[in-house]
C-alpha cells in the first residue's frame, strides 16, 4: 500500500473536474503538464487562463521532500514559523553526509559517527513536526521518492533540483530552496511563474548500446544549460512509451542540467508496472481510473507544435551512445567521435575510474544493465583497468540486487559497492591522490561534472555516460574506447568485443528488503524537545535578516564581478563544506570562494577597496559588513545554475551582500535570493557587465520606487570620478517586494502567523 494513499485520492477525485474547468478557461486541449498544474492551483476557481512564461501564479503542491544536507537550513527557517505541524505530507532523506571511501559498511558507520548530531536533530525535527525521516543508508532522496511517494498526475516540492526526478512517474516535480519548501510547510501557497512548454518527441525505439540517459545527453547537447530555463519539458511519442519508468526518470533528472522548471511524462503502462512492482497497486487502479486525463489530450501529441512553444523530435532508432563534458553536463560528444574530439582538446584518454550510481541512474533496471557488461568482463577474461565503483539508489534495491546476485558480479570485477547514498556525485568523495590535482579523466552515470564537484580536484576531467558505457569504459580504461565498434585484449592475448547490454526492467522475484529505513512521526510531537548546543559548528539557530530601511542604497561596493560560469557550486561549494549545512556563519566562510574574479582570473582573491589589499571573498566581505558597507556582487549569464542550494543566497545575505547583478539567472537561484531579501536584477544591457570597474562603487538611485515592471537606475561611479549610469531590469512582482523590504519572505510569514 502506499503512503498517503487518502490525499492521492483526493488528488484523482478532483482531477476530472479541474481539467474540464481548465479546457474551458483556456479553449484549446491540454498538455499532461498543464493538467497537473491546473489542477494544483492554489485558488480552485480562478477565471484566468495563464500566460507562459509571464504570469505568477500560487499553487498547492500535495507533498515535499528535502535531503539532508538541505533539510537542516530548511527546518531551520521553519521552526521560526510557528507552526505545530507541517501542513502538507513532508520527508527528510539521509543521503548527502556519507563519504564514499572504503565501502558501504564502514562508511555508513563513520557517518553515524561524524555527522551524529546533524542526523538527530533531522530525526527530533521530523519527530515533533510530523516529518516522515529516512534514516542515513535508506537510499538517495530521488530513488526512495520514485519508489514510494511518486504518483501520476501529483505535483511536489523538493529542496534539491533533482527533485523533477520524479516525472518519471508522470508527476511536476519541482525543485526549489528551502524558503519555498517552509511555505507550503506553513500551509501557504507555492508561487511558480506559469511555465512555458518544451515538447520533445520520441519516435523509434532504444536500441543496442543506447540508453535513456544518452536521450537526455542528446537533449543537454541541443538545449545547452540554460535552453530549458523557465520551462516544463514534455516527453511522449512511442519512444516514450516503449521506455521503463525509472529510464523516465533518468531522463527527468537531468532535465535540471539543462535549466528546466521540470520534466515529465504522461502516465502509461510502464508506471503502472512500477507501481504494482513496488507494491501500490491501490496508486495505479485509481491512477486507472482517471488514466485519460494523466496524459496530454491525444490532440496535442498529434499536432504538437500547435500546443508547445518548442518541439524538438528525436529518432530513437538512430541515435546513438553519447558521453557528455568535461566541466559541464551540455557538451554531447556520440561515444563514436570521442578519440578524435577528445585529441583536439587533449583530454586525458586514460580513464582512472568508472562510477555507477547518484539519483540519475542507479535504479534495479540500471544496476542489471552494467552487471550484464560486468559479467561479459569476467566470462571473456577481461579485467578493469580503471577503478570501478557502485552507489546503489535505495536500500530495496540493494536488498534485491544484492539477492538476484548482481552485486556479486560487480565484486567479481573489483568493484567497490558503496553506501546506498549520493556519495561521488555530490563531492562527498574521499577519493586517493585527488589532492595532488593531477590532469585526469573518470566516467560516471551522475548528472553533473562541474570543475571540482566529484572529488575537489580541479584538474579531473569529468564525463557522463549511461551505467553501461560506464561500465566499458571502466573495463578498457579508456575514454577513447568505443564499444560499438572496438575490441579488447584479454588476459590471455585474445581479441574479445563486448556485446550490447542486455537488462530487466524490473525484478523478476518482485522487489525485497529487510528494512527500508523509514521512522514515521509521533502523532503527536508537541512533548518532543530540539536541542542545539550553541557551541555546535556543525548547527546553529537562525537569526532573522533585517528588513530594508526604506531608502535608496547608495555608496555599495563591488565584492566580486565573477567571470564565465558561476555555479551554485562556484558560490556555496558542497564536498567538505556540507558539515556546515546547518550552521550559516560557519558555512558562510565558503561564499563564493570557487567564482573567478574578472579581474585576475583567480578564485577566492578579490580586491578589499577598504585597505587596497587583495584576500579570500568571505575575509574582503566580513570586513565590509563589519564597517557597515553593503556589496554588490555582479555575474555573468545563467548565474547561480545547478543545485537548489540556497545556502548560495543565505550566505551572502548573512555576510552583508545586498544585490546581486547578471546577465541572466538560472531560476531556482532567482527565487532563492528573493525569498531572503535579496536585490537579484539582470542587466538591461548586457554589454553593461563590461563597464563595470574593480574599484566601483553603486548607487541605486530610486529604490524608493521599486515596484513591479520598473527599472532600476544605478550609478556606477568608478575611481576616477567619472560615472556610467545603467538600467537594470527585475522580475519582482508586488508580494516579492513585500519580501524584499520586510528582509525576507520568513519574516513575512512570522509577521502574518502573528496577526
Amino acid at each position: 500500500m502506499a503512503f498517503d494513499i487518502e490525499m492521492i485520492k483526493a488528488v484523482y477525485n478532483r482531477f476530472e473536474e479541474r481539467v474540464t474547468a481548465a479546457k474551458a478557461l483556456t479553449g484549446k486541449p491540454l498538455t499532461a503538464a498543464e493538467k497537473i498544474l491546473y489542477t494544483h492551483l492554489w485558488d480552485d476557481s480562478t477565471a484566468k487562463a495563464y500566460t507562459r512564461g509571464a504570469d505568477y501564479v500560487d499553487f498547492a503542491p500535495d507533498r515535499i521532500a528535502c535531503q539532508d544536507a538541505t533539510a537542516q537550513m530548511a527546518l531551520l527557517q521553519f521552526m521560526q514559523a510557528g507552526k505545530p505541524k507541517v501542513a502538507v505530507p513532508t520527508t527528510v532523506h539521509c543521503d548527502h553526509l556519507i563519504q564514499a571511501k572504503s565501502g558501504a559498511l564502514e562508511d555508513l558507520k563513520s557517518a553515524n559517527s561524524t555527522s551524529a548530531e546533524v542526523f538527530n536533530f533531522l530525526e527530533s525535527v521530523s519527530d515533533k513536526y510530523g516529518i516522515g525521516f529516512w534514516k542515513p543508508g535508506a537510499g538517495i532522496i530521488h530513488q526512495v521518492v520514485l519508489e514510494n511517494y511518486a504518483f501520476p498526475g501529483g505535483m511536489m516540492i523538493g529542496t534539491d533540483s533533482h527533485t523533477v526526478n520524479a516525472g518519471g512517474l508522470g508527476m511536476v516535480a519541482v525543485g526549489v530552496g528551502g524558503a519555498d519548501a517552509v511555505d507550503v510547510m506553513a500551509g501557504m501557497p507555492w508561487e511558480l511563474k506559469f511555465p512555458k512548454l518544451i515538447g520533445v518527441k520520441l519516435t523509434g525505439k532504444l536500441n543496442g548500446w543506447t540508453a535513456p540517459k544518452d536521450v537526455i545527453l542528446k537533449v543537454a547537447g541541443i538545449l545547452t544549460v540554460k535552453g530549458g530555463t523557465g520551462a516544463i519539458i514534455e516527453y511522449f511519442g512511442e519512444g516514450a512509451e516503449a521506455m521503463s519508468c525509472t529510464g523516465k526518470g533518468t531522463i527527468c533528472n537531468m532535465g535540471a542540467e539543462v535549466g528546466a522548471t521540470t520534466s515529465t511524462f504522461g502516465y502509461d503502462a510502464s508506471m503502472e508496472r512500477y507501481l504494482r512492482s513496488t507494491g501500490r497497486d491501490d496508486v495505479a487502479d485509481a491512477a486507472n481510473a482517471i488514466k485519460q486525463h494523466l496524459t496530454a489530450d491525444p490532440e496535442v501529441y498529434a499536432d504538437p507544435e500547435n500546443y508547445f512553444d518548442q518541439v524538438i523530435e528525436i529518432d530513437l532508432n538512430t541515435l546513438r551512445p553519447h558521453l557528455n563534458g568535461p566541466f559541464t553536463p551540455d557538451l554531447a560528444t556520440p561515444v563514436s567521435e570521442m578519440s578524435s574530439v577528445a585529441k583536439e582538446n587533449d583530454w586525458p584518454l586514460q580513464v582512472e575510474w568508472g562510477l555507477i550510481g547518484s539519483c540519475t541512474n542507479s535504479s534495479y533496471e540500471d544496476l542489471t544493465r552494467a552487471a550484464s557488461i560486468a559479467k561479459q568482463a569476467v566470462e571473456k577474461k577481461l579485467v578493469t583497468k580503471a577503478e570501478f565503483g557502485i552507489n546503489p539508489g535505495s536500500e530495496q534495491v540493494r536488498f534485491t540486487a544484492e539477492r538476484d546476485g548482481l552485486l556479486e558480479i560487480f565484486e567479481d570485477l573489483n568493484a567497490k559497492i558503496f553506501t546506498n547514498a549520493c556519495g561521488p556525485c555530490i563531492g562527498q568523495w574521499a577519493r586517493e591522490g585527488a589532492d595532488k590535482q593531477e590532469r585526469n579523466s573518470i566516467v560516471h552515470s551522475f548528472n553533473r561534472n562541474f570543475s571540482k564537484r566529484a572529488d575537489g580536484n580541479p584538474n579531473t576531467h569529468a564525463f557522463v555516460a549511461s551505467p553501461e558505457m560506464v561500465a566499458a569504459l571502466a573495463i578498457s580504461g579508456r575514454l577513447d574506447f568505443d564499444p560499438v565498434n572496438d575490441t579488447l585484449i584479454n588476459q590471455e592475448g585474445e581479441e574479445v568485443k563486448l556485446d550490447p547490454p542486455t537488462g530487466l526492467e524490473l525484478p523478476p522475484q518482485g522487489f525485497d528488503v529487510e528494512d527500508n529505513g523509514y521512522l514515521a512521526p509521533s502523532d503527536d510531537g508537541s512533548a518532543v524537545e530540539i536541542n542545539v548546543n550553541p557551541t555546535s559548528e556543525r548547527l546553529q539557530l537562525l537569526s532573522p535578516f533585517a528588513p530594508w530601511n526604506g531608502e535608496n542604497l547608495t555608496g555599495a561596493k563591488l565584492l566580486i564581478k565573477a567571470h564565465g560560469k558561476c555555479t551554485t557550486d562556484h558560490i556555496s561549494m558542497a564536498g567538505p563544506w556540507l558539515r556546515f549545512r546547518g550552521h550559516l556563519d560557519n558555512i558562510s566562510n565558503n561564499c563564493l570562494i570557487g567564482a573567478v574574479n574578472a579581474y585576475n582570473e583567480k578564485t577566492n582573491f578579490v580586491k578589499n577597496q577598504l585597505t587596497g589589499e587583495y584576500g579570500g571573498v568571505p575575509d574582503v566581505q566580513r570586513a565590509y559588513k563589519a564597517a557597515g558597507i553593503e556589496t554588490v556582487v555582479v555575474g555573468d549569464h545563467n548565474y547561480g545554475e545547478g543545485s537548489s542550494r540556497e545556502h548560495a543566497a543565505m550566505e551572502p545575505r548573512h555576510l552583508g551582500v545586498k544585490v546581486v547583478l547578471v546577465k541572466s539567472f538560472a531560476r531556482i537561484h532567482e527565487t532563492n535570493l528573493k525569498k531572503q531579501g535579496m536585490l537579484g536584477i539582470t542587466f538591461a544591457n548586457e554589454a553593461d557587465y563590461d563597464l563595470i570597474q574593480e574599484d566601483d562603487t553603486f548607487n541605486f538611485v530610486d529604490l524608493k520606487d521599486f515596484a513591479p515592471g520598473k527599472q532600476l537606475t544605478i550609478e556606477v561611479v568608478h575611481a576616477d570620478g567619472s560615472i556610467d549610469t545603467i538600467m537594470a531590469n527585475h522580475t519582482y512582482n508586488a508580494q516579492q517586494i513585500e519580501w524584499f523590504k520586510e528582509g525576507s519572505a520568513l519574516n513575512l510569514i512570522k509577521k502574518q502567523n502573528a496577526a
